[in-house]
């Protein structure tokens, strides 16, 4: 018997997954197809900020700006695990924007997106302020603003896990060949482990990131209604760059700006660069001259210089913005489209354009909304005061919750326990079990990482090799030596089968 779904979602990045989790709670049958793992493109290469995108007031984007700012304090209740608030430090460059424009920007970001939740902005003397230290001697005025961080791709893996939790099917490594319609329905053919399968959905949701025209052209049939214009954006990893956990913002002279940013406890993420690309998005990596600007970029501002040799990772990822004429990267807009496909008395299908991070929740209500009137029974939008797995607790409290979890599992390190909170909330108790001691988590696979966590990833979070776990599911990889990493990959296949078999 072929399976019936309302809603079928070919992408599992995180307009797919957020889109699965709302109709999920609404109501509808839900499965979602991912050709890889889930996050495993551009929704595990971004910057990891929740932020209106300060740069985006002087391009004139005032609606996105104030939209993502109230998501940002939603974000911040919804995750309070995995996203948490920063303090961003902006130095003054004489040779750039002028202070009082500055100043006056920071005001708007303060007020158009009715924040509640952070502090405002405060100016800097940067001679006397600690955020001024690791910082070069002309540089003596700044200001001090707020905005968010969030764990990207964990963002994606517990949207999938609540949409799960709420009967929503996720299938990964699993491809969608070919969509077409068939009496009144789409009729798709899925390609994963074993025989190929087909499956039947009311409405299909095209949110294959930069692949969504392929999707359109290869699986669907159809032609792009929405140009895309593709985008790289790179980031290096470096050893921890200054002590204090503010984050820098640095003005560079082509008009862009760079963050440095305090990352994984013991390094500094710095990005991004904005670059056109072509080719197949998965093969985009940094160039060399995408390097060198980065490292120019913050050496403008840095006493201690950073050099190529001190990178300790590099990412990049491809972002699918609308194409909307700007002359350059960097100034094409941030915004999404949702493009609706329903011919008269046929099902619909829906293509996401463009989107980030930070506005995935309201993109997602969004395409439910544009999807509503071919689901009479649908329910009403409910994501804005939800919790996502884990993340039942206050929007401050992760302090206390690893606290509490230190009083429980005396032998954890106290860093150890504290990266469990920030990755698992409420949901560490499950994963520790009835644990007295290290020995009882398992294997040690170095790194603070325990065989009872790597079960945890690929029972419930769909993790089935070792990049899922070092790369996506955590950020391990920076800590695991190259032998121990191999030693993961060539533990996972079994692992997997066991651990699937068990679960049925």
């Amino acid at each position: 018997m072929t399976a019936a779904f309302d809603l079928a979602i070919i992408g599992g990045g995180i307009n797919g997954c957020g889109i699965a989790r709302d109709a999920a709670g609404r109501g509808l049958s839900v499965i979602l197809v991912e050709q890889g793992d889930l996050a495993q493109g551009t929704s595990s290469a971004s910057t990891k900020l929740i932020h209106g995108g300060l740069r985006y007031l002087e391009h004139g984007h005032f609606r996105l700006v104030r939209e993502a700012l109230r998501e940002r304090e939603i974000l911040l209740r919804m995750a309070p695990h995995i996203a948490w608030p920063l303090r961003f430090v902006l130095p003054h460059h004489p040779g750039l924007r002028r202070w009082p424009i500055i100043r006056a920007g920071l005001f708007l970001y303060d007020h158009i997106g009715g924040r509640r939740l952070l502090p405002p902005t405060r100016t800097l003397k940067l001679r006397e302020d600690p955020a001024g230290l690791p910082l070069k001697a002309g540089y003596t005025r700044g200001f001090e603003y707020s905005d968010g961080w969030v764990d990207d791709a964990r963002l994606v893996v517990l949207n999938a896990r609540d949409a799960a939790a709420r009967s929503a099917v996720i299938r990964t490594r699993t491809r969608c060949l070919a969509a077409e319609r068939d009496a009144g329905a789409w009729r798709l053919r899925l390609a994963g482990d074993g025989p190929e399968k087909q499956i039947t959905a009311r409405a299909i949701v095209n949110a294959a990131g930069p692949w969504v025209s392929d999707v359109l052209s290869g699986v669907l049939r159809q032609n792009a209604p929405t140009a895309i214009r593709l985008v790289k954006g790179s980031h290096i990893v470096v050893r921890r760059l200054f002590a204090h956990e503010s984050c820098y913002i640095f003005q560079n002279a082509d008009k862009r700006v760079c963050f440095a940013i305090p990352y994984e406890d013991d390094f500094t993420l710095i990005g991004t660069t904005d670059e056109d690309f072509s080719g197949n998005p998965a093969d985009a990596g940094i160039s060399v001259a995408e390097e060198t600007y980065l490292l120019n970029a913050v050496n403008e501002y840095l006493v201690q210089p950073v050099r190529h040799e001190d990178i300790v990772w590099r990412y990049s990822g491809v972002r699918p913005l609308r194409d909307d004429g700007a002359s350059t990267a960097q100034e094409a807009s941030r915004d999404y489209v949702l493009e609706l496909d329903a011919p008269a008395g046929q099902p619909a299908a829906l293509s996401v354009f463009g989107g980030k991070i930070t506005t995935f929740r309201k993109l997602a209500e969004g395409a439910l909304g544009r999807l509503a009137p071919f689901f009479p029974d649908i329910g009403a939008p409910w994501t804005a005061s939800s919790q996502l797995p884990g993340g039942d607790f206050a929007w401050n409290g992760a302090q206390s919750l690893q606290q509490d979890l230190q009083r429980e599992f005396s032998f954890l390190p106290p860093h150890l326990s504290n990266r469990l909170v920030r990755s698992y909330g409420t949901d560490c108790r499950a994963i520790l079990g009835d644990a007295k001691s290290p020995r009882q988590l398992g294997r040690d696979f170095g790194g603070g990482l325990f065989e009872a966590e790597v079960d945890w990833m690929v029972r419930h979070e769909w993790a089935r090799t070792a990049e899922d776990v070092l790369w996506r599911r955590s950020k391990l990889g920076l800590r695991l030596s190259l032998a121990e990493q191999n030693e993961l990959a060539v533990w996972m296949p079994a692992a997997c089968r066991t651990r699937q078999s068990a679960s049925g």
